[in-house]
């Protein structure tokens, strides 16, 4: 099985004049490598992978992959039009690349054979490892726990970014053992750890990446009371970076350390004058 055990970044697709700031992203990547990131995933939610034509998605995907090896990036790749899914899966694939992190088909709300139809015909077309993305509230549909329960035991899956909120499927996930669980939520971060999960793919961990680093290391060494109190330490950060539609709030706090603009694509919406005025505070507190 493909280890995806760590710290992934939910990457954010800096934008300068609604063009991608490719010096911003290398920038950007190349600080977080130093914090220690297990990986990135490039063009998924927080990348605003929905805005950006293919071949933008595989620029940045090139760009990503010319810094970092290539197990650790995984790409998204979303879609309900499956002819079309399938033909990008496999120009993605000709590139060398750590894995795939792959939703639900959006809007149509299949069943669940549906469902399960889908990721096996995804997974049967892989020649990388696929991360599961259990994301029901942006898909319209719930994964239920015996259909994922069944999904990931196919050969090519091997891990699920569980964004369920459902607490006994997290359960029942990693005890079954068929794929790694990586904590989607990110004040959830610490209770996938304490249950025996991988990590997290996660968007707030753009800012003191090293914090969330070392609360993964605490609860691997069995340091309990350090690591809660690192999750602490993050916690009103982790909920200022949701306080907006997710990257507003990222990027004007990665703004705020200089490392990009806090551009967003159309309709997304930079983060507003009252947000932005908290949001000091709470990375002052961080020492960001």
């Amino acid at each position: 099985m493909s280890n995806f055990r760590g710290i992934w970044i939910a990457l954010v697709t800096p934008m300068r004049a609604n063009e991608i700031d490719f010096a911003g992203l290398e920038k950007l990547v190349k600080k977080l490598l130093e914090e220690g990131v297990a990986g990135f995933v490039v063009c998924g939610t927080t990348g605003e992978a929905a805005a950006l034509s293919k071949a933008e998605q595989l620029a940045v995907l090139d760009a990503v992959l010319a810094w970092v090896e290539p197990g650790r990036v995984v790409m998204g790749l979303s879609g309900y039009n499956l002819r079309e899914l399938l033909a990008f899966q496999a120009e993605i694939q000709r590139r060398d690349i750590g894995g795939l992190l792959v939703p639900a088909p959006c809007y149509i709300r299949p069943s669940q054979a549906g469902i399960e139809a889908f990721f096996n015909t995804v997974a049967d077309a892989a020649s990388v490892p696929l991360i599961v993305y259990d994301i029901p509230y942006r898909t319209g549909v719930r994964i239920e726990r015996e259909t994922l329960r069944r999904i990931v035991r196919h050969p090519r899956i091997a891990a699920v970014k569980d964004c369920s909120g459902d607490s006994e499927t997290t359960m029942a996930l990693i005890q079954d053992g068929h794929a790694q669980v990586l904590a989607g939520e990110d004040v959830q971060i610490f209770n996938n750890l304490c249950l025996g999960g991988a990590g997290a793919i996660s968007a707030s961990a753009h800012v003191r990446a090293d914090l969330y680093v070392r609360m993964l290391q605490q609860v691997d060494h069995g340091d309990w009371v350090a690591a809660r109190g690192t999750l602490y330490q993050l916690l009103p950060w982790m909920k200022m970076a949701f306080a907006e539609p997710n990257p507003a709030v990222i990027k004007a706090a990665l703004q705020a350390q200089d490392l990009i603009a806090d551009e967003l694509r159309e309709p997304m919406q930079a983060c507003t004058e009252a947000t932005r005025g908290k949001l000091q505070d709470v990375l002052d507190s961080l020492g960001a």
